[in-house]
């Protein structure tokens, strides 16, 4: 869960040598808008909240483990194609729904709003040009800055650089951005790999899921929508990124046309 303006920085292991790794690290400067997208002067400010849509159809032989194989393949391929979603993220998006619709029916939550989630927060595991392997995992790992106070949060280390690498901040991790203590509450396994990993994406999109429906009981339901994206993140804009997003990723679906 990132509270702070949306800077990255990517960490890259790019050699070995005996037990030491060399660590190259890109730090970009802070988001002004992310990528969710404030509309623009000649575009009219969408619905403030994610629209329903229709959920995704479950796999009948499923071809991968965990949440990433609970969506039928060819509807994951054809909405990858139309909203520019990556397949392997859609699939995490889509499963994670399906799983907390078998969980929690009353939680109502989309995968359009996971996917809104993960586009603004990084792109889909592509921000400063990583990637989501077959596996879930993102490579390189995606760190936010150090919420030292001074353009974010102050949020003192709180894992002693275990999750973040940082043992003096906490930093927001992953392809969700999730801050240490959120991961430490909500941690999970969603790929099946048997481990918990906040930069696999299977993993954090579950965490994310669980969040959510922890902190509003109707995803599904205007108010209930914006109470569970604010409490991830306080800020209106945010919420507004995070509704047009979903709501444009439900219309490239076919479900509807946005207002």
């Amino acid at each position: 869960m990132s509270t702070h303006s949306r800077a990255f920085v990517t960490v890259a292991a790019i050699g070995v040598l005996a037990v030491i790794a060399v660590v190259v690290m890109v730090v970009l400067s802070p988001r002004v808008t992310p990528p969710g997208g404030a509309p623009g002067p000649s575009e009219k400010p969408g619905p403030d909240y994610a629209l329903a849509a229709d959920p995704p159809p479950v796999a009948a032989e499923r071809t991968r483990r965990g949440v990433a194989g609970l969506a039928d393949a060819g509807w994951v391929d054809r909405v990858s194609a139309a909203s520019g979603i990556p397949a392997r993220a859609l699939a995490a998006y889509a499963g994670v729904a399906i799983a907390k619709a078998r969980a929690m029916p009353a939680c109502g939550l989309g995968w359009t709003t996971l996917a809104g989630i993960g586009l603004v927060e990084s792109d889909h595991g592509r921000h400063g040009g990583s990637s989501v392997e077959e596996d879930g995992t993102v490579s390189p790992p995606i760190f936010g800055i150090a919420l030292d106070g001074s353009a974010s949060s102050h949020i003192p280390d709180s894992d002693g650089g275990t999750f973040d690498g940082d043992a003096k901040f906490d930093r927001a991790v992953g392809p969700m951005q999730l801050i240490p203590q959120t991961w430490r509450n909500w941690h999970v396994d969603g790929s099946g790999d048997g481990k918990e990993d906040p930069q696999n994406i299977d993993d954090a999109v579950l965490a994310t899921a669980n969040y959510l429906c922890r902190a509003s009981g109707d995803m599904a339901d205007r108010a209930g929508w914006r109470a569970g994206i604010l409490a991830f993140n306080s800020s209106n804009a945010y919420v507004q990124s995070v509704a047009n997003a979903a709501n444009r990723y439900a219309a490239d679906a076919g479900d509807f046309v946005v207002p």
